[in-house]
């Protein structure tokens, strides 16, 4: 599976083959067949490994937000130790390669649906009961972070110097606190009694 994750952050899909995952492994690509049915399915464990291994670790840096400004600072530095790792690049490569391979499209959304929940659920326990929370749903934010996050790290590939992927994180960043009001929470109403 390392082999596998390797090659596809270096070659690309269209350069991902049983062969060249074999080489990069030190083993017979025969292999790749035998244990995992084929490269496809092969990549998609890759893409699990290092999706459960990036999970444990967002969600231990995620769970240190307490208010929007620290929760756009945990996101700046996953984005940072994703691209730097080359984690993203995986679930890109075959995000790409499921425009010509339709069957792997259903596989990929199924895999981001758990980082739909994750986002979910940290929105939820950081801006939950808020006049925010009701403008926008948590579940909705959830969507558009992913998909903007999918659409930045992309752009990333193109932007070189990576000012303009940088210069969106310190837009949040100036943006969260004057944010503030919206995610103080909403007292409870009491309902009077008749």
């Amino acid at each position: 599976m390392e082999a596998a994750a390797h090659t596809l952050r270096t070659e690309g899909y269209a350069g991902t083959s049983a062969r060249t995952i074999a080489k990069a492994a030190g083993c017979n690509s025969a292999l790749v067949f035998y244990h995992f049915g084929g490269v496809d399915p092969l990549l998609l464990a890759a893409l699990d490994h290092s999706s459960q291994q990036r999970m444990a670790a967002h969600r231990e840096a995620a769970a240190r937000a307490k208010t929007l400004e620290e929760l756009v600072e945990a996101a700046t530095a996953i984005y940072r130790t994703d691209l730097e790792g080359g984690h993203i690049t995986l679930f890109t490569e075959l995000v790409g390669a499921s425009i010509a391979r339709p069957e792997l499209r259903e596989e990929i959304v199924a895999r981001a649906e758990p980082w739909i929940d994750f986002v979910e659920q940290t929105l939820d326990r950081v801006i939950g009961g808020s006049p925010l929370a009701s403008l926008m749903p948590p579940r909705d934010l959830a969507y558009a972070a992913i998909t903007f996050y999918l659409g930045v790290n992309l752009f990333t590939h193109l932007d070189a110097d990576r000012t303009r992927t940088e210069a969106l994180f310190g837009l949040a960043a100036r943006v969260a606190p004057r944010a503030r009001l919206l995610t103080m929470k909403l007292p409870l109403r009491r309902t009077r009694r008749t």
